[in-house]
């Protein structure tokens, strides 16, 4: 059963809409959009409500999910000791996948060399504001107040403020049981909730993808083509190789299983454009369609949403050597290797919504003498064209956070290899 039809309730006899798997809906909407956006073309914004509308359901619902199921999955563990091997192992895990992919990105960039003989000076620069220290971001993680946090979406407090919770519930042993059950409860609630959002789903990618294409028109990258083909070449051997490497190599299951049991997770993803918009679905597809159990799904996937930047590190570090090659500055081993390692460090904790990875090119850029007026140069000849490019790495950045959790989940013995194998799910 594809993640979010997997319901108690059946649906009705002869009802033709709902005997279709939800990914193929998803797929025949993205290409009915396409269609209706190039006839339609900027007239198609006009219907960009609908998209919107349905953004906006599954950004509803991420505060909430994220808390209750990570304090509920943290309850299930039963030992705090646990809660740290399971971090300590996903920290390294989306550490080195996103280096990974850095290195993949830069190698691309050396060989195909994009940015050669490109002109960016009829660009419009675009105003950037200034880079957060890392110690300021890893300062931000533990909230100043817990309420605040979840009112205002922040959701690396989020998760920090929950698993203090949970370990609070674990410690208080019986009288904490009666929260925990609320905690129990509330999940099983919200993956309901889940589950009708969803199937406005086709509805919101159809009114979002007419939108970007009416807009932009088909030929919206034919202004960076070579940087676009290296970055989508990037995308799909860091999914195949890194990805589909851990599933297949290192965790010794059919990866073709994995990438089609994550369907509509990436579907969503290519759709909104944000990793923390998808997660709903990513958390969905987790547990239902991978056999990942709760505390890991409930632990993992949050966290990747938010520091698992895969496409996104490797995007930046593309369009690093994209810059250099474009103003004419040469690059030794040295600036590849600060390149790589501020890269790494910047995307950890990118805001997950469309186009934030554009804004992290100050602080890379300036390792490698790349003036700030260049660098809003930089920034507005590509941010026209950004959009397509961010539907893709938003694809690799869900696809590395479920990677890693089947990884995790396995390692823990936290994962349900029946459920992984089961085929087909519908």
């Amino acid at each position: 059963m594809t993640s979010t039809d997997n319901t108690d309730a059946k649906p009705p006899k002869g009802n033709f809409w709902f005997k279709i798997p939800l990914w193929k809906r998803i797929i025949g909407a993205l290409i009915l959009g396409a269609i209706v956006g190039s006839i339609w073309g900027e007239g198609a914004a006009n219907i960009k409500w609908i998209g919107d509308i349905f953004i906006r359901l599954i950004r509803m619902i991420v505060v909430p999910l994220v808390f209750v199921t990570l304090v509920s999955g943290i309850v299930a563990m039963g030992d705090p000791k646990k809660l740290g091997s399971i971090g300590l192992k996903t920290m390294s895990l989306y550490l080195g996948t996103t280096a990974i992919a850095i290195i993949i990105g830069l190698g691309l960039a050396t060989l195909f060399q994009p940015g050669v003989g490109i002109d960016m000076m009829g660009a419009t620069a675009e105003t950037l504001a200034p880079v957060m220290p890392l110690s300021e971001r890893l300062m931000n993680i533990v909230p100043k107040n817990p309420v605040a946090a979840l009112a205002n979406g922040d959701i690396l407090a989020v998760i920090f403020f929950a698993i203090i919770f949970g370990c609070g519930i674990m410690l208080a042993g019986d009288k904490g049981k009666a929260i925990a059950n609320v905690m129990d409860s509330a999940t099983e609630v919200m993956l309901k909730i889940i589950h009708m959002i969803m199937e406005v789903a086709p509805f919101g990618v159809f009114a979002l993808i007419a939108a970007t294409t009416g807009a932009k028109g088909v030929s919206a990258l034919a202004d960076v083509i070579p940087l676009a083909l290296t970055l989508t070449l990037g995308f799909v051997l860091q999914m195949i190789v890194t990805h589909g490497g851990i599933i297949k190599f290192m965790l010794k299951l059919p990866a073709t299983r994995f990438f089609k049991d994550i369907i509509d997770a990436q579907l969503i993803a290519f759709s909104t454009s944000s990793s923390s918009a998808t997660m709903p679905v990513t958390m969905a597809v987790a547990e239902q369609n991978l056999g990942i159990k709760t505390p890991v799904a409930s632990s993992v996937i949050p966290l990747g949403a938010t520091i698992n930047m895969d496409g996104t590190g490797m995007y930046v570090g593309v369009v690093a050597i994209f810059a250099a090659q474009s103003f004419g500055i040469e690059l030794s081993i040295v600036d590849y290797g600060l390149i790589a390692l501020t890269t790494t460090l910047v995307s950890i904790g990118t805001a997950a919504v469309p186009s934030a990875s554009l804004f992290l090119l100050a602080a890379v850029l300036g390792v490698i003498g790349v003036s700030g007026e260049q660098t809003a140069l930089v920034v507005g000849f590509l941010l026209p064209f950004d959009r397509p490019l961010d539907m893709m790495r938003t694809v690799v950045n869900v696809t590395g956070d479920l990677a890693v959790a089947t990884a995790v989940a396995k390692s823990e013995d936290e994962f349900d290899e029946k459920i992984f194998r089961a085929d087909p799910k519908v």
